[in-house]
């Protein structure tokens, strides 16, 4: 009896930790540039993540290349001009999540605090946002502002009407546990 009481006692501490950690199912990130003469929003699904809701541990990647421009050539210009894909392929977040408890289900809202990579510079942000924790799921959302400068992506002179200073991002996760 007290060996089938310590195996379902360590299987089930097992079935926990692993249920502590959730990676993307699904990802959508956007950036939308609101400028004098055009705007320009390109969208992207092949971001991945892994979230550690015992500790709030974050990590995601995008892949540049992998963003979607309405015109072909404004996809060419951002991945080979200002974005410099061959050099720079993603970009990445590690930080960790405040604000959530995995024993609520619902929206709940939350901050994610660490180091933000574009264009292989890294700054520290925090970015506000939520998590909606619903039937096993869970469900990140944010939207922030990137200033170019930051992170070291020029804007030429002569088209400093057509891109804006600074970008509006969208980033949703969905996550499955491990």
């Amino acid at each position: 009896m007290k060996s089938v009481l310590l195996v379902s006692g360590i299987l089930l501490v097992t079935f926990l930790a692993q249920a502590q950690k959730f990676s993307s199912d699904k990802s959508y990130i956007k950036f939308f540039s609101n400028a004098a003469i055009e705007d320009i929003t390109a969208e992207n699904t092949k971001g991945s993540s892994i979230f550690n809701e015992a500790t709030g541990e974050i990590v995601f990647s995008i892949p540049i290349k992998e963003f979607e421009f309405d015109k072909s050539l404004m996809k060419d210009h951002f991945n080979e001009k200002y974005m410099e894909t061959e050099q720079f392929p993603k970009s990445t977040f590690q930080g960790k999540i405040t604000g959530y408890q995995s024993s609520t289900t619902g929206e709940q809202k939350v901050s994610a605090s660490g180091k933000l990579t574009i264009h292989g510079v890294t700054q520290e942000v925090n970015i506000p946002g939520t998590i909606e924790n619903a039937n096993g799921q869970l469900s990140l959302k944010a939207k922030f502002m990137v200033k170019l400068v930051d992170y070291k992506i020029q804007i030429p002179q002569v088209l400093w009407q057509k891109i804006a200073e600074q970008v509006e991002v969208t980033v949703q996760f969905t996550y499955k546990p491990l």
